[in-house]
């Protein structure tokens, strides 16, 4: 068997700390790992590490195999890229594509596909539901349904029909997020479960589903090659597996749990499952709160302080605030949407961005100048580049740098500097044992990090 995450999602409803460049998946918001460790760590009880892979946006790469090496192994690269996000049926294609031609996966393979968000407790009686199921999904498409523990409107259901033994129930309807009323009903009923979007089925199941439900994607598994399919995959229609195959199959079944589970699909989600004070508020950070109830405060980088509110989310980070209604979290994205309308950064990027090398934060930025703290991995480096319209001056504040200028290469060490002058071709490396953080000041007429021309790199950028 192997394991799938699905790491896709962009994660707008926790924004200011989801953003598209640095999603949800990759916050670290429970006990230091990001809920893709998380996520790796819980398939890793019935799946070898080895084969635990993951399907996303090729943009996100250097970010999974640097928080998955040392959950999955010295060195994770089991990526499955897409070259653009087209929803989950394309990225089950895709994997399967790749297993089949790149892994010479057997067509009875058993594959289970989870999101790389969610939380589930306790692990082991999921892992034990999932081993479970594996003999049905020889021959039947497995999804998984949690047992509601309230009437959740946020959620799919399942309506499931009469138990074939061992919780493993037909599936007789997918249901949309209800009404409070329909929420209500359907825990009244007894036989609705929460949708949980996890599938455990054979290759060979999904490709005749695939044949008769979704020929586009059952054509790009069975014609070409894998790079071909990656080359044609913007012209796949997106859409998410329930739509494609899931809602029109008739050899799907639904493995009924009792676990604890959270799509973190909010923040009212995350104020659910992160420890509370007497006050049952969440506090992360630099907070101070008097005669505040239940709350969820996470504070990034400046004192915040909270007096007389109770029921509200107060989400602070470099350069946006949010302050919301807790029972509202779900209606971020509307305020997302408001800011992509309005082009705003802030909907794409961190005043922190990661880099296969290491990251930097911009401290300050006007038209004409910006300031960075680069910090940079033990042994990495950053291309060999040039800019064409700004010039860089470095400040080593901890570490030694490695610096090379045109044809000359020279070290520099705590409180040495360096100048770059404009389009003069340079590199910047980390020859020593431990970070190396810089003050990098730039200046020029255009200072947009697109001003690089990459002449040599050694993550495959150039």
């Amino acid at each position: 068997m192997k394991s799938i995450i699905m790491a896709g999602g962009a994660g707008t409803r926790l924004w200011p700390l989801s953003r598209k460049n640095f999603p949800k998946q990759f916050l670290s918001l429970i006990n230091g790992e990001s809920f893709i460790q998380i996520t790796a760590r819980r398939l890793s009880h019935f799946t070898k590490p080895g084969d635990i892979y993951v399907v996303a946006g090729e943009e996100y790469q250097f970010t999974i195999k640097d928080q998955l090496s040392g959950v999955c192994g010295q060195s994770f690269d089991n990526l499955i890229l897409e070259p653009m996000g087209k929803n989950t049926a394309p990225a089950i294609a895709l994997t399967i594509k790749y297993l089949l031609e790149k892994k010479q996966a057997k067509p009875d393979e058993i594959l289970f596909f989870s999101p790389s968000d969610h939380i589930i407790k306790p692990e082991n009686d999921f892992s034990q539901a999932v081993l479970d199921c594996l003999e049905a999904a020889k021959d039947n498409i497995v999804t998984f349904g949690i047992v509601p523990a309230k009437p959740e409107t946020g959620y799919g259901y399942i309506e499931l029909g009469n138990e074939k033994g061992n919780k493993i129930y037909p599936v007789s309807r997918f249901v949309e997020k209800p009404d409070l009323e329909k929420a209500k009903s359907y825990l009244q009923a007894g036989n609705y479960v929460w949708n949980a979007g996890m599938f455990l089925f054979s290759i060979q199941v999904m490709l005749k589903a695939f044949q008769e439900f979704a020929p586009e994607l059952y054509e790009m598994i069975t014609k070409g090659t894998y790079e071909e399919a990656v080359q044609n995959y913007q012209k796949l229609s997106g859409i998410s597996i329930d739509y494609a195959v899931m809602e029109k199959t008739k050899n799907i079944v639904c493995k009924k749990t009792g676990v604890e589970w959270n799509d973190v699909g909010s923040w009212d989600s995350i104020y659910e499952i992160l420890p509370k004070d007497a006050n049952q508020n969440v506090v992360m950070g630099d907070v101070e709160t008097y005669q505040v109830k239940n709350s969820l405060i996470i504070s990034n980088e400046k004192l915040t302080a909270l007096i007389g509110l109770s029921d509200i989310a107060v989400i602070e980070t470099e350069d946006a605030i949010l302050i919301s209604d807790r029972k509202k979290a779900q209606d971020v994205k509307e305020i997302v949407t408001v800011l992509k309308n309005k082009n705003r950064k802030e909907v794409n990027e961190h005043t922190t961005t990661y880099r296969p090398w290491g990251h930097y934060t911009v401290l300050e930025e006007s038209d004409r100048y910006k300031i960075k703290k680069i910090v940079v991995n033990q042994g990495a480096k950053l291309s060999l580049q040039r800019h064409a319209h700004r010039s860089e001056h470095w400040v080593v504040v901890k570490g030694t740098a490695l610096v090379r200028l045109e044809d000359k290469e020279f070290p520099i060490h705590e409180n040495e500097s360096a100048y770059i002058p404009k389009s003069a071709v340079h590199r910047l490396s980390n020859p020593g044992r431990m970070p190396l953080e810089i003050i990098e000041v730039q200046n020029g007429e255009y200072v947009g990090e697109d001003d690089i021309e990459r002449l040599e790199d050694n993550y495959g950028r150039a």
